[in-house]
């Protein structure tokens, strides 16, 4: 058979697909934007027919009826490598439990715990020699494609044609699902006065000639913007975004002193708007590539000038940081925090740079709203550590910048103090002292 003839024999319905899935099955699902949507949207019609079958995800998209439904949890579980917002809420129900994890061991650590039964996932059309492209993400699919028994791929015309890790070919495909629907989109979150700020500072740290990485959100999104200015960077991220785009038609990003990988972007995963997708669309300066590289401390430590850019939710008077729990509940993930850190202080002249805002709002026991110091003495009971504080270079508020490297605790509390918000500082010293930390 010729290449038309191979995929011709591979299609489905996604009914069909359903009907591959037995008890006890796992089913592994690409992550964020590259999730196969539809899929997605009827696995809980298995509800009842299947016993046992596990799903793992990482940022799914949607509030999917499989996990948000209670009444299907003695069917299908959830276990996950992020945790969304839809997670978040439906994880009361008891069916849903997080994957502790860097992510460029995600894909191996999984692996060294149980092998897929199928990998559920999406791609572009195939192109006349053959090939298609899972386009949005090469973060663990390929290892879980190559470990699975059954690889299920929904084609669809709105999915970006991507280079890398994502070039596959129509063989190593089992079933096809041919769809029709618009990628899923993050909104672009407009910085805040606040975000501005902290994106100044920021980028104040950031040298002509570096490599970044960004996340997203309103503090990347003003870091983003501040770096028009500056000359000759380079993109070397596990996330892609819009920012970024941004940033090469301005002409900031131009990749041309990139120790490895020189001319091209590299990213493991990307997520953003249409703007951005249209971007990395037969875009030969992307590269997508497998996060068990593009997220390797080792080979991030490579590059010169290496800047790594990251946000907490909570850092205490040593350094420590937790970026994904709110105490002993699940809010985030890991994610690629601790790689790219950890990276960055390899990298010659390279540098680890959390943000966070000094304050934030909570509902208290009575259901008031109070402020709080996001900057505090020690990390809430049940917390995450999911930067340790060996590997803080600076940090960064509103209220300036703690430059902690080989710094002693003594240091890092009078530094970490001073951009705390005026309001907690001297509560924050007094706490100190009698924690006796310096």
């Amino acid at each position: 058979m010729n290449k038309k003839e191979i995929y011709q024999s591979k299609l489905i319905s996604v009914t069909e697909a359903l009907a591959k899935i037995k008890d006890g099955d796992e089913i592994i699902s690409a992550l964020g934007a590259a999730e196969p949507k539809m899929i997605m949207e009827r696995l809980h019609e298995l509800s009842g027919s299947v016993k046992e079958v596990t799903v793992v995800t990482c940022l799914p998209m949607g509030g999917y009826e499989y996990f948000t439904n209670p009444a299907h949890k003695e069917s299908i579980t959830m276990e996950g490598w992020f945790y969304s917002p839809e997670i978040r809420k439906a994880h009361e129900n008891g069916n849903i439990s997080f994957i502790p994890n860097h992510l460029h061991l995600s894909g191996k650590k999984r692996l060294a715990y149980k092998n897929p039964n199928i990998f559920v996932g999406s791609a572009s059309p195939m192109d006349k020699h053959g090939f298609l492209s899972l386009a949005l993400s090469a973060t663990y699919e390929r290892e879980m494609m190559e470990a699975a028994d059954l690889v299920i791929l929904e084609v669809n015309p709105n999915v970006p044609r991507t280079f890398g890790d994502t070039v596959i070919s129509i063989e190593e495909i089992d079933c096809i699902i041919e769809v029709d629907y618009p990628l899923s989109e993050l909104p672009t979150l407009q910085p805040s006065e606040k975000d501005q700020v902290i994106g100044k500072y920021i980028a104040d740290l950031v040298e002509d000639g570096s490599t970044i990485q960004l996340g997203i959100g309103g503090i990347p999104n003003a870091v983003a913007a501040e770096l028009k200015s500056k000359k000759d960077l380079g993109i070397h991220t596990e996330m892609f975004t819009d920012g970024m785009v941004d940033l090469y038609l301005s002409g900031a990003v131009t990749n041309r002193l990139k120790t490895i990988k020189p001319n091209k972007m590299v990213a493991t995963f990307a997520l953003g708007s249409k703007k951005l997708y249209d971007f990395l669309d037969d875009n030969p300066a992307v590269e997508i590539l497998k996060g068990q590289w593009v997220n390797n401390p080792y080979v991030i430590g490579q590059n010169h000038k290496m800047i790594s850019i990251n946000t907490t939710i909570e850092i205490d008077l040593t350094g420590q940081c937790c970026s994904e729990s709110i105490g002993h509940r699940q809010f985030s993930g890991t994610g690629g925090q601790a790689d790219t850190a950890i990276g960055a202080q390899i990298s010659p002249e390279g540098k680890s740079i959390i943000a966070l805002y000094s304050t934030t709002i909570i509902k208290d026991e009575k259901g008031e709203r109070k402020t709080i110091s996001k900057i505090v003495p020690t990390l809430q009971p049940g917390a995450a550590v999911s930067l340790s504080r060996n590997d803080v270079d600076y940090v960064v508020t509103e209220y300036g910048v703690a430059a902690l490297r080989g710094t002693s605790i003594k240091e890092r509390v009078k530094r970490l103090v001073a951009i705390a918000h005026p309001d907690f500082r001297d509560e924050l010293l007094e706490k100190a002292r009698q924690l006796k930390l310096f």
